[in-house]
């Protein structure tokens, strides 16, 4: 059953709104809709710890074993109130209510379930059951397991279904990486990710940019994150979804961070265009 939730707000993502393990609705300011989301890490676990990161009680860790079933389920009593209900007119705001794509997000890396595979074609068979071919699918990702074959066989999947990645790059030098995503990650390793993505998938960069103890980001800071980017190939991209903080950070960083004007960000935006990037900005 689905709970009865308060109006859907950009600032509210709450995993548990809809009262459900696998699947959860947002409205989403990127997206300028409702986004159903596909929650693949319920055990709040991840391999990466971003200062930024709105789960609370978030831990180290992978995706837990996926009751398909349950997920299948979940899903389909989900869309059949979205679009055979009254559901969207009861909790989402005016303006907002349309259905504008199901994202592979969640609480954790998605792509570090085992059966991440078979629940993009669960959802790709909902999704035609319901006749929402139209409906994008997405995977929100940190790519820190783009490597692996089973997750590659994932994203041909997700390709061949018309989909497209939203691949997370914050930062371009190894300490900053570190600071915002608390990872030990090469820079280059991370371009080699990006462009595998992008070899199997139509992928954008998704980019969270911010104020760091009141200083914001700097040309040097800029010009690294710019080089990953270049070092997988902007050709390859589709271009770069660059966003500010909305919602509060629940992690113990969250002291340190504070938005960027609407201004910074298109001033940033401008740099990356000029790498003859497309760039989206949402403040």
């Amino acid at each position: 059953m689905i709970s009865t939730i308060p109006l859907l707000t950009i600032s509210n993502h709450d995993r548990d709104l809809a009262g459900l393990t696998y699947v959860y609705p947002v409205l989403s300011r990127r997206a300028g809709g409702v986004s159903v989301g596909i929650n693949l890490n319920p055990n709040n676990a991840c391999n990466w710890h971003c200062a930024y990161c709105q789960v609370p009680g978030l831990v180290r860790g992978k995706a837990p074993v996926i009751d398909l079933a349950v997920l299948e389920a979940e899903l389909s009593g989900f869309l059949s109130a979205l679009v055979r209900g009254d559901w969207l007119a009861v909790n989402a705001p005016e303006g907002m209510r349309q259905i504008r794509d199901i994202a592979f997000s969640g609480n954790g890396e998605p792509t570090s379930a085992e059966a991440f595979t078979a629940a993009i074609d669960v959802v790709v068979r909902l999704r035609a059951a319901f006749g929402l071919d139209d409906v994008p699918l997405r995977l929100i990702t940190n790519g820190s397991l783009m490597a692996q074959a089973r997750v590659q066989a994932g994203v041909d999947r997700l390709a061949a279904a018309g989909g497209e990645v939203w691949f997370k790059v914050d930062a371009g030098e190894a300490a900053a990486i570190e600071r915002i995503n608390g990872v030990s990650l090469d820079p280059q390793a991370l371009s080699r990710h990006l462009s595998i993505c992008a070899a199997h998938c139509p992928t954008w960069v998704q980019t969270c940019m911010f104020r760091w103890d009141g200083e914001v980001p700097s040309a040097a800071f800029i010009d690294a994150y710019l080089e990953v980017l270049l070092g997988a190939g902007p050709e390859r991209l589709q271009g770069v979804l660059l966003y500010g903080i909305a919602r509060p950070s629940m992690q113990v960083e969250a002291s340190h961070l504070s938005p960027l004007s609407a201004v910074e960000l298109e001033q940033i935006a401008d740099r990356i265009k000029q790498k003859g990037l497309t760039v989206r900005v949402s403040p």
